[in-house]
């Protein structure tokens, strides 16, 4: 069993959760009121922003010109193509990219993004990899399991979005990312790998952390 398979093992209980959320189950059918995705379309977008720091900081870390040109393009998918389908909903709203990134971030997007740079700025490449993974995995997965009976309706008012996550394409990323993280839990000491397992399965819980953020439409209590 590789690194990558324990690390969702460990995770399976999370995970579950997630699929089971409300709101996914409410995007996946259509159902979710427009005002809550709107705040997590939102949030999301600062996350994103946040994320391709980690990325950034991958090239830098990277061992060879193939790794980092592989983070370099995860940067400029980061930016550019999921940031696209934000700006795209933006339209919709009548918000500017300006608008959108003057959004203040809800305590879990700041406690998430937080969390993620911390260990990209003072852990391994292991480390770094690790804690993005959730991001990724587990928007492929939900997004191949709400496209399960085929693609979505052309009038769902979320049809992008399950097209972008349920994807080939995302999901390449998300085995190159898996690759990256077992190729480096090969040379790592055992008290790494424990460092690397700990940033997987506290991204995984600020992933469910995330979507319950979205739901309840999360803002600073004082």
């Amino acid at each position: 069993m590789s690194f990558t398979e324990k690390l969702r093992r460990q995770a399976r209980q999370i995970w579950e959760a997630q699929i089971e959320h409300p709101f996914v189950i409410s995007l996946g059918k259509g159902t979710l009121p427009q005002r809550k995705f709107r705040f997590y379309i939102l949030q999301d977008a600062r996350f994103l922003e946040e994320l391709a720091k980690v990325f950034a900081l991958g090239v830098h870390r990277a061992p060879d010109p193939d790794t980092a040109l592989s983070f370099a393009k995860l940067v400029d998918e980061t930016i550019r193509v999921e940031r696209g389908l934000h700006e795209q909903y933006g339209k919709r709203w009548k918000l500017s990219r300006t608008a959108m990134q003057r959004t203040p971030m809800a305590p879990t997007t700041y406690a998430y993004t937080r969390h993620m740079l911390t260990v990209a700025q003072q852990g391994t490449l292991g480390e770094l990899t690790a804690v993005t993974l959730p991001c990724a995995w587990i928007y492929c997965l939900i997004g191949q399991h709400l496209l399960r009976n085929g693609p979505p309706d052309p009038k769902h008012p979320y049809r992008e979005w399950l097209q972008l996550y349920g994807a080939p394409e995302f999901a390449r990323v998300t085995h190159w990312m898996r690759t990256l993280v077992d190729r480096e839990a090969k040379t790592a000491s055992q008290r790494e790998k424990t460092r690397m397992a700990d940033a997987f399965l506290t991204s995984s819980r600020y992933e469910w952390m995330f979507w319950d953020m979205a739901w309840r439409e999360e803002h600073w209590p004082i």
